[in-house]
C-alpha cells in the first residue's frame, strides 16, 4: 500500500520584548529560577493584566510578512486547564478573533523546487513556566520565570507531505522572525518550539487520517526524525489492521521513538471564554500601514537581490540569506574583496563545515567576515593557491591572526617566480625519463591527463607553494617542445 504522510505544524515563537505580556516582570534568560515571577503572572488577587504594545507591533510585523490577513480586532480568552507550570489554573491567549489570520510563505526545497504553505493564523498568548525534572532527587522543580513571555503561536495548515518539507517550513520561520528582529529563534533556550500534527492516509484519499500531535520539539534534526518515525509508527499499525488513537505524544531522542502522552483534548475541554479582565484590542489602518513600512528586506527578497547585484545561482542566494547573520556576513566580505562567487563558496564550503564540525553559529564564527575577506584577497591576487588557502584558514580558525600573519609566520606565500618555477619543472622533466617519454609517444588527446603526474610531482618539490596556473603554462610549453 502507498502511503502519503499529511503534517501540520504549530510553532511557538517567543517574542522579544523587555517585558511580558501583560506584566513589566523581566523576559530576561536564565535568571535564577522564580526571580522574574510577579504578582500579576501569578494572577494574584487585586491584580489586572495591562498588554503590552510591543508585542502586537512584533505579531503584525510577522502578519505582515507572511502576507496574512491583520486581526484589526483581536480578542482574548482564558483556556483552562490545570499543570504544575501554570499557576493561574488558565492561559490567557486568543481564540476566535486572532492578531493575524490567513496567509502563505514560500518555501524551497533541497531538490530545488518549491512549493507554498498556508498559514491558518497566528495569535498571542503568554507563556507557561517550566518544570524542571533534573538534580531534584526524584522531585520536579517549577521555574516560573518563563510565565507571562509574550508568544505567537503559528499554525499552518495540513499543507506539508514529507518530513523534510516540514523541517524547511520550520526553517523558512525561523528565518522570518529573525531578519524581522522579533525573536532570537534560539531553539536550545525554547525561544522557538514546534508540535507537529502527523497523520498517514492512502495515497489518492481526500478524507484526512487521524492525528497525533507530537509536542515540544527543539530542534530541525529532531523535528524531522520525530516526524518520521511517528508516520513509521502509523503505518505499521494501519497495515497491521489497527486504529490511529487521537493523543499528544513525546518524541524520545536518545530512543528515536514516540510515546503516549495523554489523550488529545479539543476546544470544548480547555472551557474557553472572554478574559473579563482585557478589552478587545483595535488596530487603526494608518498603524498597520506605518508597520509595513518599517519591515526590513525579508530572506526571500534579499536572496533575488544576491542574485542580480551579486550574480549567484539561486542555490547559492537561497542559502545565503536563509539566516539573517549568514546574509550580513556575506556582504560584509563581498564589499572588502570584490569576490562574490569565491566568497559564496568559501562560507558555504570551509566556513560552514568550521562552524558545523564546533557547533556554533556564524556570529561566534573565529573567523570573522574581515579575516575571510583577507584571505580571499590573497587568493585573488596570487599570494596563495586555494590549496595553501585552506591551510591558512585553519590558522586563522584556531587564532593565529589574519591571512597576512599566517602567510608570513609560516612561509605560505606562493612561489610565483617564472625562474624558480621553471627550474623546477626542469628538475622534475629530468627526473622523469620514462613518463616524459610516453607523453611524447601518446595522442594529443591523452596528454593533458598525463601532465598530472609531472605537476603533482612539482607541487611536492614545491611544497604546495608553486603557482598552478604557471606551473601549467611551462610544463606544457617545455613537453610539447621534445615533441
Amino acid at each position: 500500500m502507498k502511503w502519503e504522510i499529511v503534517i501540520g505544524l504549530e510553532i511557538h515563537v517567543q517574542l522579544s520584548t523587555q517585558s511580558k505580556l501583560f506584566s513589566g516582570a523581566s523576559t530576561r534568560f536564565g535568571a535564577a529560577p522564580n526571580s522574574q515571577a510577579c504578582a500579576v503572572d501569578l494572577a494574584m488577587p487585586g491584580t489586572l493584566p495591562v498588554p503590552n504594545e510591543e508585542a502586537f507591533r512584533y505579531a503584525v510585523m510577522f502578519g505582515l510578512a507572511m502576507n496574512a490577513d491583520i486581526g484589526k480586532r483581536s480578542v482574548f480568552e482564558r483556556k483552562n486547564y490545570f499543570y504544575p507550570d501554570l499557576p493561574k489554573g488558565y492561559q490567557t491567549t486568543q481564540l476566535e478573533q486572532p492578531i493575524v489570520g490567513a496567509g502563505e510563505v514560500e518555501i524551497h526545497l533541497e531538490d530545488g523546487s518549491s512549493k507554498k504553505v498556508r498559514l491558518h493564523h497566528a495569535h498571542l498568548e503568554e507563556d507557561a513556566g517550566k518544570s524542571l525534572h533534573e538534580d531534584f532527587h526524584g522531585m520536579s522543580g517549577i521555574d516560573l520565570n518563563r510565565a507571562g513571555t509574550p508568544l505567537i503561536e503559528i499554525v499552518s495548515e495540513p499543507d506539508m507531505r514529507s518530513a523534510a518539507e516540514a523541517v524547511a517550513y520550520l526553517k523558512k520561520i525561523h528565518s522570518i522572525v529573525t531578519y524581522l528582529g522579533i525573536s532570537d529563534g534560539d531553539m536550545s533556550q525554547g525561544s522557538l518550539r514546534c508540535d507537529a500534527n502527523v497523520s498517514v492516509r492512502l495515497k489518492g484519499e481526500e478524507k484526512l487520517g487521524t492525528r497525533t500531535e507530537l509536542k515540544n520539539i527543539n530542534s530541525f534534526r529532531f523535528v524531522e526524525r520525530a516526524i518520521k518515525v511517528e508516520a513509521e509508527r502509523q503505518i505499521d499499525i494501519l497495515e497491521d489492521g489497527g486504529s490511529i488513537v487521537q493523543e499528544t505524544r513525546l518524541y524520545d531522542a536518545d530512543k528515536n521513538e514516540t510515546r503516549s502522552m495523554r489523550s488529545k483534548e479539543v476546544a470544548n475541554d480547555y472551557r474557553y471564554f472572554p478574559c473579563p479582565d482585557l478589552l478587545p484590542v483595535v488596530l487603526t489602518d494608518n498603524y498597520v500601514v506605518q508597520l509595513r513600512e518599517l519591515l526590513p528586506e525579508l530572506p526571500d527578497a534579499k536572496a533575488e537581490r544576491f542574485q542580480s547585484e551579486y550574480g549567484l545561482s539561486a542555490y547559492d542566494a537561497d542559502q545565503l540569506t536563509q539566516e539573517r547573520a549568514s546574509a550580513d556576513y556575506f556582504e560584509t566580505v563581498c564589499k572588502s574583496c570584490g569576490e562574490p562567487k569565491l566568497t559564496a563558496n568559501w562560507i558555504t564550503g570551509e566556513l560552514a563545515a568550521l562552524l558545523n564540525r564546533q557547533e556554533i553559529s556564524i556570529q561566534d564564527s573565529p573567523v570573522s567576515a574581515q579575516q575571510l575577506a583577507g584571505l580571499i584577497m590573497r587568493i585573488k591576487d596570487n599570494t596563495i593557491s586555494s590549496k595553501i588557502a585552506k591551510q591558512v584558514f585553519e590558522a586563522m580558525a584556531q587564532g593565529e591572526g589574519s591571512a597576512d600573519e599566517v602567510i608570513e609566520k609560516r612561509g605560505l606565500k606562493q612561489v610565483s617566480d617564472t625562474g624558480a618555477i621553471e627550474e623546477m619543472v626542469e628538475a622534475v622533466i629530468a627526473a622523469s625519463s620514462v613518463q616524459v617519454d610516453n607523453y611524447c609517444k601518446a595522442d594529443e588527446s591523452k596528454r593533458p591527463k598525463m601532465m598530472g603526474y609531472f605537476v603533482g610531482q612539482i607541487m611536492k618539490a614545491s611544497k604546495g607553494q608553486a603557482n598552478p596556473q604557471m606551473i601549467n603554462k611551462i610544463l606544457k610549453d617545455k613537453l610539447d617542445a621534445l615533441l
